[in-house]
């Protein structure tokens, strides 16, 4: 007799709930204004119902309870919606002993904003592959990953990871496992591939409808390679070249072995013309380029002469092993001579003045940070929020910065139509901010809470993220000692 009361009852409420006309929400976001990223604008007294992962409404704060019942409320009165942050450059590598190691890195990307990861190739692929359908399918906790899979270069490269081609039947073969990979990109890297077959790799690419990401050989001028079909161009010191006076001179001196990198690179900074570049970069914006500056690690690696890094609080959440990967980079450092050293530094400080010139020639710029194995003391999460204040610095506005980022991002990858704006039908990837960052760039580190895929990440969830990291990062210190 009870169980029909209570299956009574149950039909009852039932009845009500859906003659009140509610939609059910996961989460109802209220009070917050929304950064329109795109326009520059705020949106006032909006709030944001999600559902299923997917922002499903945007409606009048004061009229979303007639509209949806949400399981779970967050009152963020006082504060800014935007969109998550996407980081366009990252590296998970160093071998299968770092493999957890690299793991563990996948929450601090989290914990700081950044819901979108562009993974550009080392040596455990296959691991970050299955992280990329674990992430997705909602059994590990990170951010999204998109990823090249090995990278392609040429015999006998620097470069652990990589599928060595040197030939167009090689490049043929490479590519056709790359796709067997389901691999969202394709890198390729300059160390000992020869221009001839780069170019060849752009062009069987583009024919299959692969997006590339490479930096350019110096035997080949910039336009060669956009020309050639390069879709995005990794660190913005390469758009030197295309501002050099001499750049086809020194291109053909360096593939004649008449040059040294080094050489090659202290006569495109002699030559340097800022007029010249922005006619240049105008052409490169025709054909739709990419360029992910990777500005904060340009300038650590160019200091590493003068700052110390040993007490940056951010070590702690890396494990022993990726950092002990750092010292190759600091180790080559501290072998320069004084001649080295200069030439790091003009070759940083006019890199830092290219972006304006290719913001107003419509370049598209990517954020992204080069943060992973090697690449000293540019730390996973943090970097991102780094690298966009190095844009603010050289000259980009705030909004402009953020756009590198959560609009431009998606925008390389196609995914522009799900990412990229707080609005219905968007995935609900979304950070809460204490600050205004259209005001300041240094907002967007100031995160109150992360919502990733629909689920939500409070202050003191996040806290706890960042902890384990610490946690593990310390316990596996000592069980190397």
């Amino acid at each position: 007799m009870f169980k029909k009361f209570m299956a009574s009852v149950l039909m009852l409420l039932g009845a009500i709930e859906g003659a009140s006309g509610k939609e059910k929400a996961d989460l109802v976001i209220r009070g917050a204004a929304i950064v329109d990223v795109a326009s520059g604008k705020l949106v006032e007294g909006r709030a944001i119902a999600v559902a299923n992962g997917e922002i499903v409404a945007v409606e009048d704060d004061k009229a979303i309870d007639r509209s949806f019942q949400a399981a779970q409320t967050v009152d963020a009165s006082g504060q800014y919606v935007i969109p998550g942050l996407w980081d366009m450059h990252v590296h998970f590598g160093g071998g299968e002993a770092l493999v957890e190691e690299n793991k563990d890195l996948l929450p601090i990307y989290l914990a700081y904003g950044v819901t979108t990861v562009r993974d550009c190739a080392a040596d455990i692929s296959a691991h970050v592959l299955r992280w990329r359908d674990e992430v997705a399918s909602g059994t590990l906790v990170g951010p999204s990953i998109y990823t090249s899979g090995p990278k392609l270069e040429g015999p006998k490269p620097l470069w652990k990871g990589t599928i060595e081609v040197d030939s167009p039947a090689e490049v043929d073969a490479a590519l056709d496992r790359l796709q067997a990979m389901r691999v969202d990109f394709v890198k390729i890297t300059d160390n000992t591939l020869r221009p001839e077959i780069f170019l060849y790799a752009l062009k069987a690419a583009k024919a299959r409808g692969l997006r590339t990401s490479a930096h350019i050989p110096y035997a080949l001028t910039v336009e060669q390679a956009i020309a050639g079909g390069l879709s995005s161009v990794e660190h913005g010191d390469y758009l030197i070249k295309a501002g050099s006076t001499a750049e086809a001179q020194i291109s053909r001196d360096y593939a004649d072995k008449k040059l040294s990198y080094a050489e090659a690179s202290d006569k495109l900074v002699d030559t340097f013309d800022p007029t010249l570049a922005r006619t240049e970069f105008r052409k490169l914006a025709r054909y739709g380029l990419f360029v992910t500056p990777t500005q904060n690690m340009g300038r650590i690696l160019a200091y590493l002469d003068r700052e110390d890094h040993s007490k940056d609080p951010a070590l702690a959440l890396i494990g022993p092993g990726l950092r002990e990967t750092y010292n190759w980079r600091v180790e080559r450092a501290a072998k320069a001579d004084a001649a080295a050293v200069e030439r790091r530094h003009r070759e940083y400080e006019l890199s830092a003045t290219l972006l304006p010139l290719m913001r107003d020639a419509g370049i598209t710029i990517l954020a992204g940070t080069d943060a992973g194995y090697l690449n000293s003391f540019n730390y996973p999460g943090q970097g991102l929020h780094d690298e966009l204040a190095r844009f603010v610095e050289s000259g980009l506005t705030p909004v402009e910065a953020l756009r590198t980022s959560v609009i431009n991002g998606p925008r390389f990858l196609g995914r522009q139509a799900r990412y990229g704006a707080i609005a219905p039908g968007k995935a609900a990837d979304i950070v809460l901010l204490g600050a205004n960052p259209l005001t300041s760039i240094a907002a967007t580190r100031d995160i109150r809470a992360v919502v990733r895929a629909g689920t939500l990440f409070d202050r003191a969830a996040l806290d706890a993220l960042l902890a384990q990291a610490r946690d593990k990062a310390a316990k596996s210190v000592t069980e190397i000692k």
